[in-house]
C-alpha cells in the first residue's frame, strides 16, 4: 500500500503517517500540489493520496485528470467542520475524515483502498485446487494468465499471488486494459516524454517501471488493441520498455500476470490477439470455475460478507437462516463472487430478527427468485437439452473416450482418482488410454511422471 501525503496541517498528519506505516503503508511526503505531481510522474506512485483540506483540492483533481493520472483522494481536516467535508467531496475527494486521526478509521480507509478485505475465501474442492496450484508457481517469476467470467475473483487471486512471491515487497499494480482509452494505454503502460504528444507537460513514468521490482497485473488484455500487443511483446521478451517519445529503451524487472474473461484462443482464431503474446503471457494458466460450479463456496462466501458488511454498517452479526442458505444454493449467480457479495450487503441492510431470512435475498431490482423454479432448475435444463443435442450422431466409443479424457484431464492426470470418479479398475482406464494412445489421441500425462499423484488429485 503506498500512501501520498500531501499538505502538513500542523504537525497532525505526521501522527497519520506514523499510524499508516504501522499498518504497513509506505509512505510519502508532499508539501504542495506541484510536489505531489512530480511524485506521481516520476514512478513511485500512490494508491492512495490523503490531502490536507486547506490545499486547493479541484485544482489537485484538475491537475490529475489533464495527465490521466488515475488514484483516490482522502481529504484530511483539524476539525469536524461539516461544510469542509462537504466542500472537500464536491472538488473530488473520495472521503474526508478529521485530525487527529483515529488509527481504526485509517486502518479502514487503507484496507479499503488496498482490497485487503477480500480475502481468498473458499471451500469448494474445484477452487482448492486453483488455489494448490497458485501456491505451487506463486514463488516463481512466470507469467502468469488467469482466466474465468466476469467477477469471480481475477484479481483478488492475482494479488494472492503476488503476497506469496519473491517479490511481495514490491508494488503490485494493476492496470485495466479495457478502463483506458486505447490512444492513452500506451502511455499509460510505457509513460512518455514531455512534449511527446499534445497535453504532455512533462516526463510521465508509465506502469512498468512503476511495478519494477514487483509485479504488473494487466486486467482484461484481451481489450488490449494489436498494435499495442506488439510492444507488449517485446517488453516481455527482452525486458526493455520504450517511452513514447523516447529514444533510450528502459530496462525493467517485473513478473507479469494477465486476466480475461474471454477466450484467448478464439480471439487469436479472430486475428484480435496475436498468438505469440497470448503463449508468451499464458506460461502457467490459473482458470476459476464460475460461482455456479461451486456450490461448498456459495454459503462459505456469504458467511464472509455477512461478517464483513455487518462491521461496516455498525449492526449486529445476524446468521444466515436455513431457508436463506437453501435460496443462496440455488441461485445461478450470473454474476459470481461480485453478485453474491452485492446480495449480502443488500441483505444485512435489509434484514430484521435475529437472523437473515429470505425476504432479504433480493435481486437489485428489489425481486425475490421464484422458488417453485429457481435458477439452477432452468440451468440444468439448459444444460441437459444442450448435452443431448450434443450426443445426437455420436457413437457410444466416441461418447465414452471424450467422457474419460475430460475426467483425466479434471484430475490432473491422476489415473487412480480418474477411475473411482468413473467407477472403473485402474487396469481398465489404462487399457482406454494406451488405445486411444495408439490411435493417435492426445493422452494427458500422469502427474509428475508417475501413474498418479499422491495426496492430491
Amino acid at each position: 500500500m503506498r500512501l501520498l501525503i500531501v499538505g502538513t496541517l500542523k504537525g497532525q498528519l505526521s501522527t497519520a503517517t506514523k499510524i499508516a506505516m504501522d499498518k504497513g503503508a509506505s509512505v510519502t511526503h508532499a508539501e504542495s500540489s506541484t510536489q505531489a505531481m512530480a511524485v506521481l510522474r516520476s514512478g513511485r506512485g500512490a494508491d492512495l493520496l490523503l490531502v490536507d483540506v486547506g490545499i486547493d483540492i479541484r485544482d489537485l483533481v484538475i491537475r490529475l485528470e489533464a495527465e490521466h493520472i488515475h488514484v483516490p483522494i482522502v481529504a484530511c481536516g483539524i476539525t469536524n467542520d461539516a461544510r469542509a467535508a462537504v466542500a472537500a467531496i464536491h472538488a473530488g475527494a473520495k472521503e474526508y475524515i478529521p485530525l487527529p486521526p483515529d488509527p481504526e478509521m485509517i486502518a479502514a480507509v487503507l484496507a479499503a483502498v488496498a482490497n485487503d478485505t477480500r480475502d481468498l475465501i473458499y471451500r469448494d474442492d474445484m477452487m482448492m485446487h486453483v488455489v494448490k496450484l497458485a501456491q505451487q508457481i506463486a514463488p516463481s517469476d512466470a507469467s502468469v494468465l488467469i482466466t474465468g467470467e466476469s467477477g469471480t475473483g481475477k484479481e483478488v487471486l492475482a494479488r494472492y499471488v503476488h503476497a506469496r512471491s519473491n517479490r511481495s515487497r514490491g508494488a503490485f499494480i494493476s492496470v485495466n486494459c479495457a478502463a483506458i482509452p486505447e490512444h492513452l494505454l500506451e502511455s499509460e503502460l510505457f509513460g512518455h516524454e514531455k512534449g511527446s504528444f499534445t497535453g504532455t507537460i512533462a516526463r510521465r513514468i508509465g506502469k512498468f517501471e512503476e511495478a519494477n521490482g514487483g509485479t504488473l497485473l494487466l486486467d482484461e488484455i484481451s481489450e488490449m488493441e494489436v498494435r499495442l500487443q506488439a510492444k507488449l511483446l517485446r517488453a516481455i521478451q527482452e525486458r526493455v520498455i520504450d517511452r513514447v517519445g523516447g529514444g533510450k529503451p528502459v530496462p525493467v524487472d517485473i513478473r507479469i500476470l494477465a486476466t480475461s474473461n474471454r477466450d484467448l484462443g478464439e480471439a487469436v482464431r479472430e486475428g484480435k490477439f496475436r498468438e505469440d503474446l497470448m503463449f508468451r503471457l499464458n506460461v502457467v494458466n490459473l482458470k476459476i470455475p464460475p460461482l455456479r460450479d461451486r456450490p461448498a463456496d456459495v454459503i462459505e462466501l456469504a458467511q464472509h460478507f455477512t461478517k464483513i458488511y455487518s462491521a461496516a454498517n455498525s449492526v449486529p452479526v445476524r446468521p444466515l437462516s436455513a431457508e436463506a442458505k437453501r435460496q443462496l444454493s440455488l441461485n445461478y449467480w450470473p454474476g459470481n463472487v461480485r453478485e453474491l457479495e452485492n446480495t449480502i450487503h443488500r441483505a444485512v441492510l435489509l434484514a430484521s430478527g435475529d437472523e437473515i431470512g429470505p425476504e432479504a435475498i433480493l435481486s437489485p431490482d428489489g425481486s425475490r427468485a421464484d422458488p417453485s423454479k429457481p435458477a439452477t432448475v432452468a440451468h440444468a435444463a439448459l444444460a441437459a437439452e444442450a448435452v443431448t443435442r450434443a450426443l445426437v450422431g455420436r457413437t457410444v466409443a466416441d461418447v465414452e473416450r471424450d467422457l474419460i479424457l475430460e475426467t483425466l484431464k479434471h484430475c490432473f492426470g491422476n489415473r487412480t482418482h480418474t477411475a473411482n470418479i468413473l467407477g472403473i479398475s485402474i487396469r481398465t482406464l489404462r487399457n482406454k488410454l494406451n488405445e486411444y494412445s495408439n490411435d493417435g489421441v492426445p493422452v494427458p500425462p500422469p502427474t509428475n511422471g508417475g501413474t498418479e499423484m499422491r495426496g492430491a488429485a
